[in-house]
């Protein structure tokens, strides 16, 4: 008997499913289905048929699309997506159905109406990395769609999707910033926008790239003082940085009237900076300028810049705010320089790190004393390495100090907030919290350290609202995705937590490419790794990471809790035993009695002796300090 020959065709696959469906269904079976049926009948099958398409089939919230263009595949779900958005305008947050959707192009087989194969399965998985209300395609989607369609793609690198043999290279579809979060599209605010994108690095040495960022920001912080602007966020902007994007497709998905781009050279004592102010609705140069000068005269050229575009704008200088503008915390070139390094370091996050971020705002301050920038750096980098058991010192005279000399530093708060809720003064550090956020409402610093320390004293709800506003404000954060991811699941959000993770472990990859020796990236992206199934990878990160930090007690902690996820609860307790009494006593009890990851230890004998000795030597710890 002859061999069935098997049926081949190369086709463009569409998938979606609905985000956090389990939820929405769990809330109200009735309006969930009635709400999909509608947006399925009225929307998603008019457009699919509009452009061509075969619904292969439809599994609950899940649907799988086949074309022969993978144009049509993309037009229509770029079109189905912002239709969403229109929709989803006058309903409330908590009800909204919002889409995901995975395009691929690949050879499928054919059973039937049925396909199989590859290039289905990747269409699935690229489904799973996609936002809500957003499009993740494959490299050939992008390849074969590129400048025939008005969007842009963000490259998200190659990822390892799950049952795949080969690494695929993901592309997310830049929809103008809206259809991501089904927000309705807001007009231009009456008062000027602008968008600082961050400052090219020219100085020829890469070392020198904390220079560049510091001037960007410094930037940010002039323009942000001044109440007849509309400046948006560093972190932001951030998001931009490396990456060769067109001035209108910036415009299209930060909804701004106004850019402000450039480039520093830093050399010899001299620094050049150069700066242009751009009208997007025109797509025209307003102002445009190269400046030439000693590096001492870098607070003056500062000043000069800001004030320039506001002339340029045309708006309104108010003297409180040229004098807040020209208020830099310190008038000393060195000390200034000495602080951007330090704050560079500090951003890494590791041990090492902060403890060169202190050593650099040491320096600082041996040159200017007063400046209350360099304070506060060392009182957050002191209180993050007490916390990992590496430093006696809490931080809290050092921001004091910072408090002293100027009241109305955000980020004296915020490391005022983080000192004190690892001392175990939880309503103090909420009202650092609070008035730091009323200094800065954008300080995506302010939110996710208040985040950090609701989730540590058990408040999940709140951390969830922290953190949430973070991940808008610094949407490329793995450390905001990671904890979203731990609170949704401690709240039964099981699908919003998957998302998360994967937000989370793309942003890590990407930064452990950079920095392999980021064991902090490490240790959270094998929890995501765990929350989504991939034990086998997470296993092989857990060895890399004790060869990067073998005896960090903080890297310990979390290995602790991936191992505690993966229900391996000797080797998770033998870490806890091992590293519990070298972290702080006050944090240790917290994170031991509130932490969700340790949830499969709540009841193991080991595990209640061990929070118990932590409470003795925490009660010890306060006796001894109410003494002295």
């Amino acid at each position: 008997m002859a061999e069935e020959r098997v049926q081949r065709r190369l086709s463009a696959i569409l998938a979606a499913d609905v985000t956090g469906y389990s939820r929405l269904m769990g809330a109200s079976e009735e309006r969930t289905l009635a709400q999909l049926k509608a947006h399925r009948r009225n929307l998603v099958e008019p457009k699919i048929s509009e452009h061509r398409g075969r619904i292969v089939n439809t599994t609950g919230d899940g649907m799988l699309v086949e074309f022969a263009s993978v144009v049509d595949a993309l037009r229509c779900a770029i079109e189905i997506q912002r239709g969403m958005v229109e929709r989803n305008t006058e309903v409330p947050s908590a009800e909204r159905i919002e889409f995901r959707v995975g395009i691929n192009v690949g050879d499928i087989i054919i059973d039937g109406s049925d396909i199989y194969g590859d290039g289905v399965n990747v269409a699935a998985r690229l489904e799973g990395l996609a936002d809500p209300g957003g499009i993740c395609v494959s490299s050939r989607v992008q390849e074969d769609t590129r400048g025939k369609l008005d969007i842009a793609f963000e490259d998200r690198g190659e990822q390892q999707l799950k049952n795949i043999a080969w690494p695929v290279r993901v592309y997310r579809v830049d929809l103008g910033g809206e259809a991501a979060t089904a927000r309705p599209v807001q007009p231009l605010p009456d008062k000027p926008s602008i968008a600082v994108l961050p400052f090219v690095n020219l100085s020829g040495d890469p070392e020198q790239e904390y220079f560049a960022d510091g001037i960007t920001e410094d930037i940010i912080t002039d323009l942000s003082k001044i109440s007849a602007l509309t400046v948006l966020s560093r972190n932001t902007t951030f998001t931009f940085k490396g990456r060769a994007v067109e001035i209108g497709q910036i415009v299209q998905r930060l909804k701004v009237g106004y850019v402000v781009e450039g480039s520093v050279r830093k050399a010899s004592g001299r620094v050049r900076i150069t700066a242009q102010l751009i009208d997007a609705s025109k797509d025209s140069h307003v102002w445009g300028e190269r400046y030439d000068r000693d590096f001492n005269d870098i607070f003056a050229l500062q000043d000069e810049i800001a004030q320039t575009i506001v002339a340029a704008l045309k708006v309104r200088l108010l003297p409180a705010e040229k004098k807040a503008i020209e208020n830099r915390s310190t008038r000393n070139p060195e000390a200034y320089e000495m602080y951007l390094q330090g704050w560079h370091h500090f951003k890494h996050h590791n041990a090492n790190n902060l403890q060169m971020a202190i050593r650099f705002g040491q320096r600082a301050l041996e040159i200017d004393p007063r400046y209350a920038r360099a304070w506060a750096l060392i009182a957050r980098c002191q209180g993050a390495l007490r916390l990992r058991g590496q430093l006696q010192e809490s931080g809290i005279a050092a921001v004091e100090n910072a408090l002293s000399l100027d009241p109305s530093l955000a980020e004296a708060h915020v490391a005022k907030g983080f000192v004190l809720s690892h001392l175990g003064r939880y309503d103090e550090a909420v009202a650092e919290y609070a008035e730091a956020l009323r200094l800065d409402p954008d300080s995506s610093e302010a939110r996710f350290d208040f985040g950090l320390t609701c989730k540590e004293f058990g408040d999940y709800q709140a951390a969830m609202e922290h953190f949430e506003c973070a991940s808008r404000l610094n949407e490329e954060d793995y450390l905001v995705w990671s904890n979203l991811s731990q609170i949704y699941q401690a709240l039964g959000r099981e699908d919003e937590g998957r998302h998360a993770a994967r937000r989370s472990l793309a942003c890590i990859e990407k930064e452990v490419a950079l920095h392999p020796d980021n064991a902090l990236a490490m240790v959270w992206g094998i929890g995501n790794l765990i929350h989504l199934g991939d034990n086998e990878r997470a296993k092989d990160w857990i060895s890399r990471t004790f060869i990067i930090e073998p005896d960090d007690a903080f890297t310990h902690y979390n290995l602790a809790c991936d191992f505690a996820l993966m229900n391996e609860l000797d080797r998770s307790l033998e870490l806890l035993e091992s590293c519990a009494h070298k972290i702080s006593a006050s944090v240790v009890v917290n994170y031991l009695k509130h932490d969700s990851d340790l949830a499969p230890l709540r009841n193991h004998p080991r595990y209640q002796a061990l929070i118990a000795r932590e409470e003795a030597r925490l009660a010890a710890a306060q006796a001894k300090q109410e003494v002295s």
